[in-house]
């Protein structure tokens, strides 16, 4: 019989809840299990609600507990989204039906109608974000609670906006939701996994030379705005990194690396490192599905086991990833990019994209590696 794991991504309804937790103004009931209310809790760390339904609501019906905790959350100044587990939507209840009022939220994303990505999208597509043609600035999109460098990502690229004189737009979905309503035409990403595909894309925020050609694109569009004080600035930050890359490789030889992360934060990390640090990039052990064609292996892993068939085949100097990752790296370096990373205290808002989210990981890389070597 063939062993049962659990999978080291979330699925859609933590997705679904990623998205809706992450807008101001709204209040978060996922309609399910303990076990489907605590397990989003403990990877988005914001306040949610649960229904926590029993044997008897699954005999019996579900209608009376979720108007209790309706009714509690009602007249506190915020809408209301209700987010379907599993459980109720096998007992195929209707739950709209169910509702009183129409200005409740009701995202229908149980775990087993798909992965994290697919609950995200669902549930923005049920926000109906609008573009308004007067709104100003640039929207920055794939933001999720779900990512650990989410604050830090808003933040740095806020800034990299701001140097450049161009005020940032609605945040999807890190925002208050009345925003939803006025998004600018124009966006950029941190996370191509999760782009929402509103507004006229002009690129990407991650490693230098995305950033040098979303910025470009932003001169183009956007009248007075002073891109070139950000593409200087890319320009001596990289330098830098070359510089300190140059002096490791003195040293040492390249590193060999296994990335396990989103297909998109694994490209930007298997690039970064293959550029700078001429590192050998074995295999990218990839959370979600392939979205073109890289210079590198690429491989879906969905469990523990294909993490650790990965790393004892390969052998590498430097494991990429998560706890999980972590867990069964052996001898090898490790570096945290993606969730979950949990047994260590994070209280900064550290990015992954923009000029300071290349400079973070180069750093991270570089002291894990001199780290083993010293062991």
């Amino acid at each position: 019989m063939p062993k049962c794991e659990n999978p080291l991504w979330p699925c859609a309804m933590t997705g679904a809840t990623a998205c809706l937790a992450g807008f101001e103004g709204i209040t978060v009931v996922i309609h399910g299990s303990s076990g489907c209310y605590y397990y989003p809790t403990t990877l988005l760390h914001v306040p949610l609600h649960g229904t926590f339904i029993l044997e008897n609501e699954v005999i019996f019906g579900s209608e009376e507990r979720l108007h209790e905790v309706i009714e509690e959350l009602q007249g506190k100044g915020k809408r209301i989204a209700i987010v379907t587990s599993c459980v109720p939507a096998i007992l195929g209840e209707d739950i709209r039906s169910m509702l009183d009022s129409n200005d409740i939220i009701l995202v229908d994303s149980p775990g087993f109608s798909g992965n994290f990505e697919i609950g995200y999208h669902t549930a923005l597509s049920i926000l109906e974000p609008a573009i308004d043609s007067d709104a100003v600035g640039i929207n920055i999109d794939g933001v999720s609670l779900f990512d650990p460098f989410h604050r830090g990502n808003v933040q740095e690229v806020v800034r990299l906006l701001t140097q450049a004189c161009v005020p940032a737009g609605t945040v999807l979905c890190f925002d208050h939701i009345d925003k939803l309503k006025h998004c600018s035409p124009f966006t950029l990403g941190v996370d191509g996994d999760l782009a929402s595909g509103l507004g006229n894309y002009l690129g990407n925020t991650l490693g230098f030379h995305a950033i040098n050609e979303t910025f470009n694109r932003i001169g183009q569009v956007i009248e007075d705005s002073n891109v070139e004080s950000v593409i200087n600035e890319n320009s001596r930050q990289e330098e830098r990194v070359i510089q300190v890359c140059d002096k490791f490789l003195r040293r040492f030889d390249p590193p060999s690396v296994v990335i396990f992360a989103s297909f998109s934060i694994g490209a930007f990390v298997a690039n970064l490192l293959d550029k700078y640090l001429d590192a050998e990039i074995v295999c990218i052990g990839s959370r979600t599905d392939q979205k073109y064609d890289l210079p590198y292996q690429v491989q879906r892993v969905d469990g523990l086991s294909d993490v650790k068939r990965l790393i004892d085949y390969y052998t590498p100097d430097l494991v990429v990833g998560s706890s999980f990752e972590r867990s069964v790296k052996g001898g090898a370096a490790f570096v945290g990019i993606t969730p979950p990373l949990r047994g260590t205290v994070r209280l900064a808002s550290r990015p992954l994209a923009g000029i300071e989210g290349s400079l973070f990981l180069i750093e991270d890389v570089l002291n894990a590696c001199m780290d083993r070597q010293s062991a």
